[in-house]
């Protein structure tokens, strides 16, 4: 078992943890991505409406699953993980409200509202956490909800929603493809009366495979990654087994390790067709890709050739939690690489962190202007969220001597022992406690 250490500052318990990466090896073999975070967290909710048994393989052992799994012990369902399967009985539900503490750990929590609201016709919780990126204003959330039935009383930062009549189909059409909106919509549209019809849904793998899981479960819905989305609500749902896809960011974060150390790389257990956009990008920094329906070997050129203009869109476009780790690439590149963030407009807090390991990066706005350069050094660095902190795991692959990596709970948010992967591949990495 781990030993890990702890430091108690005003009667607080931390966990005082660091990476520890020795540069300049390159990365080559095979490694496996696990589940996606992205469609692990909504289904979980979504096991909540069915009041019966169901189990989740492939779900990943990362940080924020951990949570969900509290949110719906804290709500009286019975939970058990074994490895990567979670058996979730939402039989016993007996809860309507989150309390801070949860909802502080992860911004995937807001996703439980129209779960909540659907099966018990009540909620309550408060604004959720998570990686500070941005605004990432919930308003879609509850203004689709709102329209199917529904009331929502903001107060002191809690949210208080309750269902006097029965929730009732409508059609919807949000102004931005946001994910969780358009999630939290369908978990509350499966059992309303009549059809909800979601335009400008998100289209995104994750909502196919909440989809998925909940037809398995009764439910009936159509056009599920595409544009709009039609649900015939149903009066009751039953338990389901479901695989949950495997993680698309987790794939590319894995590819761009080897890209940025010259490596050659077999990523299985992936779906190519997931991440097209990115495989362009990895083609045009000199990368050789060769596909097959649920893997993709990556032959990196060492060093890479820049990405002239990459700007971040709503699936199927550039994901926007690939920002960061392309970035990394982008600082020893054989030229200049430019990159749009269009989604959220803090995705470039790693930045710093970056320039202190010698990259040329300057941000101008949205806009990032990363300038090649021969090499990285070793520093120590801090994890400022979670895709800005891989991103400092790829940098620490590629530079001379030796990175020290903190504030490590928002890696392992969302990568499974992130470590351990890159170790089995050739990297020298390695975490420690410090006392």
């Amino acid at each position: 078992m781990k030993k890990t250490y702890y430091n108690f500052i005003e009667g607080v318990l931390f966990v005082l943890e660091k990476l520890v990466i020795q540069g300049l090896n390159t990365l080559n073999g095979e490694i496996a991505v696990h589940g996606a975070k992205n469609s692990a967290l909504p289904i979980l909710a979504a096991s909540i409406l069915n009041g019966s048994k169901n189990l989740l393989y492939n779900c990943p052992r990362i940080k924020d699953i951990d949570c969900a799994v509290k949110i719906l012990n804290r709500l009286g369902c019975a939970t058990k993980q074994n490895g990567s399967i979670i058996s979730i009985d939402s039989y016993s539900l007996s809860g309507y409200d989150i309390p801070e503490s949860l909802m502080a750990e992860m911004r995937g929590s807001i996703v439980f509202l129209g779960a909540l609201t659907a099966r018990c016709k009540k909620a309550r919780i408060c604004y959720p956490g998570g990686c500070e990126i941005g605004q990432r204003p919930i308003d879609i959330h509850l203004e689709g909800l709102r329209r199917l039935g529904v009331i929502i009383d903001e107060e002191h930062g809690m949210l208080n929603c309750r269902v006097d009549k029965p929730l009732t189909g409508a059609k919807i059409s949000l102004p931005f493809p946001s994910v969780g909106a358009t999630e939290n919509i369908m978990l509350a549209a499966v059992t309303a009366r009549g059809e909800t019809v979601i335009g400008n849904a998100a289209a995104e793998p994750e909502i196919a495979d909440l989809a998925d899981y909940l037809n398995k479960c009764g439910a009936i819905v159509r056009g599920a990654g595409e544009n709009t989305i039609y649900i015939q609500g149903v009066a009751e749902l039953h338990g389901a087994e479901h695989t949950i896809i495997p993680d698309r960011i987790v794939a590319c974060t894995y590819l761009c390790a080897a890209a940025i150390t010259g490596g050659s790389l077999l990523v299985k257990n992936m779906n190519p067709l997931h991440i097209e956009a990115v495989l362009e990008l990895f083609e045009q920094s000199g990368c050789r890709m060769m596909t097959e329906p649920d893997r993709v070997h990556i032959t990196a050129k060492k060093p890479p050739d820049p990405i002239h203009t990459a700007r971040t869109l709503p699936y199927p476009g550039f994901p926007t939690d690939i920002v960061a780790p392309m970035t990394a690439i982008a600082t020893i590149a054989d030229g200049t690489s430019i990159f749009v963030e269009n989604i959220f407009e803090n995705r470039y807090k790693h930045v710093a962190e970056l320039i202190k390991m010698g990259a040329d990066i300057s941000v101008e706005g949205r806009a990032a202007v990363i300038r090649g350069v021969d090499r990285l050094y070793g520093a120590s660095v801090k994890a400022t969220d979670l895709r800005g902190g891989a991103a400092l795991v790829l940098a620490g692959l590629a530079a001379e001597g030796t990175t020290y990596i903190t504030e490590m709970p928002h890696i392992d948010r969302g990568y499974e022992c992130i470590e351990k992967s890159l170790s089995s591949v050739g990297a020298k990495i390695t975490r420690l406690c410090t006392p």
